[in-house]
């Protein structure tokens, strides 16, 4: 649920009196400043010293906030020749094995991702669950086993021998020996 609340609620009873202090500034503050806020926009803080008044600060310096995106040529980058078949970029959150991305879940990527950034250190199963998971031990480990068998086969027939279970330990990952 999401209140809106006007900047008028929070509006002390007396201006701050202490040097140094913030003021907060309300929707009327900069009135004639270019204030219009584009659909979407949740809003944005600036914070100023007290005694600075925003709209002269604007107006004087000619700032008009902008929102633009980011320029993007829709083209994902090339891999570096004699690379991996299996890419991980952390950035875009997508998994490549020989061109084709993988459909994984928010864990099942995480769990590739730390195995393969650590390729051949075994990674026990507590050490799984507090990294990716993100909490403490959970039981007998069967949960990150059934994800680990949900990556390889994931991963299919041809790499899902990457990720290898040594026993009573837990996982490791195997790069391609290209």
């Amino acid at each position: 649920m999401t209140t809106t609340l006007s900047a008028h609620a929070f509006r002390p009873a007396s201006p701050p009196s202490a040097p140094g202090r913030l003021r907060l500034v309300g929707e009327d503050g900069c009135e004639g400043a270019g204030t219009d806020v584009p659909p979407g926009l949740v809003g944005y803080l600036v914070l100023l010293p007290e005694g600075v008044d925003p709209a002269a600060l604007l107006a004087a310096n000619g700032v008009r906030p902008e929102i633009r995106p980011l320029p993007h040529d829709g083209a994902p980058p090339s891999p570096p020749p004699g690379d991996d078949p299996i890419r991980i970029d952390r950035e875009r959150h997508v998994v490549e094995v020989d061109g084709r991305e993988l459909d994984l879940t928010f864990l099942e990527f995480g769990l590739l991702a730390q195995l393969a950034e650590h390729p051949h250190r075994v990674h026990s199963r507590d050490f799984l669950v507090s990294n990716v998971w993100g909490y403490g031990h959970v039981g007998d480990g069967r949960t990150v086993d059934v994800h680990v068998a949900r990556v390889r086969r994931k991963l299919g027939e041809a790499h899902r021998h990457r990720i290898v279970t040594v026993r009573r330990l837990g996982y490791k990952y195997v790069p391609d020996p290209r």
